[in-house]
């Protein structure tokens, strides 16, 4: 379907929204007066933009007849006027192709952050809180709250694994873009003979699960509490405050032991739950069973990895777009958006492609 016959029909929608939002039984009834309220709002840009192409596309018609009449003069006008109006609609049809690509239905969430120490022992877990620091710096500076819903430590000092949830409008539209595995060359403070040592660290992305989007029936969960442990596996904890949380029907092993609550972990195991079951719903409607996650984090080994951080050099490249900056101290102090920006513009691009290629 060409771009202008499907514009014409978001035109026909917008009409029939519009009849839809004036009967009386529709402005009686809040949920549906909410629903065809936020589908007409969401067309209001497309078609401001649509009249706007086809008004400049009507003058660009009218001054090409004008150039094709007798009267030298007006046809020396509107040569001159036609560049401008060529290069507004270039750029009202690039407008409308970033407006009509399909809207991520996630990106206004808030979202999970699970990082997890990959190959290299304790100098990944060293970085996998440094990565973690980094992203709660970031957080911080956009206005968002970050809420630790479990995790590991290391024996040094370093996180095994942590879970947190970041609170804020579109946390997950910015973060999606560092799922991944994440690699770190660096001389670790316990090598004594001043060798590079490289190893990984893997970061996963999930919106976070409204309870209507994914129910849970307590049939299909196998609830187990344990005493909480340390590191070492020394108990932190004289009451069963720990929680498992098994979903018997995919499989998924959730635990939470951060809070003294039992309660408390249990909620918070939940909701972690919730975000991994939405994300496996997803991967299953795009027919991608389980390939999601393993795209996101891999095998945590070295070899595989969007981006790596190059202490000896200063230097933060991400491969997926051939990005290099030398600015790693400024990256894990929470300045991403220099790789956050190009990523988005990058895949926004290739959404493009594919969405014009499907037209």
């Amino acid at each position: 379907m060409q771009v202008f016959a499907k514009l014409e029909e978001l035109s026909k929608r917008c009409g029939e929204l519009d009849i839809e939002l004036s009967k009386p039984e529709i402005v009686s009834d809040p949920e549906q007066l909410k629903k065809f309220s936020k589908e007409r709002a969401e067309l209001d840009d497309i078609m401001k933009a649509y009249h706007n192409l086809t008004g400049v596309m009507r003058e660009i018609e009218e001054l090409e007849g004008i150039i094709e009449e007798d009267d030298r003069e007006l046809a020396e006008l509107a040569r001159e006027d036609l560049p401008s109006l060529r290069e507004r609609q270039d750029g009202l049809e690039k407008e409308l192709n970033l407006l009509l690509l399909p809207k991520d239905p996630n990106d206004l969430k808030s979202t999970f952050l699970e990082i997890r120490a990959g190959t290299g022992g304790e100098e990944a877990a060293l970085f996998a809180s440094d990565l973690f620091k980094a992203y709660c710096r970031y957080a911080e500076d956009r206005g968002w709250n970050v809420e630790i819903m479990s995790s590991s430590i290391g024996a040094v000092g370093g996180i095994k694994e942590v879970i947190a949830l970041i609170h804020g409008k579109g946390a997950y539209s910015r973060l999606k873009y560092e799922r991944g595995v994440h690699r770190v060359q660096r001389i670790p403070v316990t090598e004594s003979q001043g060798r590079i040592h490289t190893s990984a660290v893997t970061v996963a992305v999930l919106p976070e699960a409204d309870d209507v989007e994914v129910s849970l029936d307590p049939k299909d969960l196998k609830i187990d509490v344990y005493r909480s442990s340390g590191p070492g596996g020394q108990s932190v904890n004289t009451t069963d405050s720990a929680v498992r949380v098994t979903h018997v029907p995919t499989g998924i092993v959730v635990t939470c032991q951060d809070e003294k609550s039992q309660h408390k972990n249990k909620a918070r195991a939940l909701k972690i739950l919730r975000a991994r079951l939405l994300s496996r719903m997803e991967d299953e409607q795009k027919s991608e069973i389980s390939k999601e996650r393993k795209t996101q984090v891999g095998t945590g080994d070295r070899s595989e990895r969007i981006r790596t951080y190059n202490f000896p050099q200063n230097r933060v490249t991400d491969h997926r777009i051939g990005l290099t900056l030398y600015k790693l101290e400024d990256v894990l102090s929470g300045k991403l958006d220099e790789i956050i920006d190009p990523l988005a513009v990058h895949f926004q691009a290739e959404s493009i492609k594919e969405h014009l290629a499907a037209s």
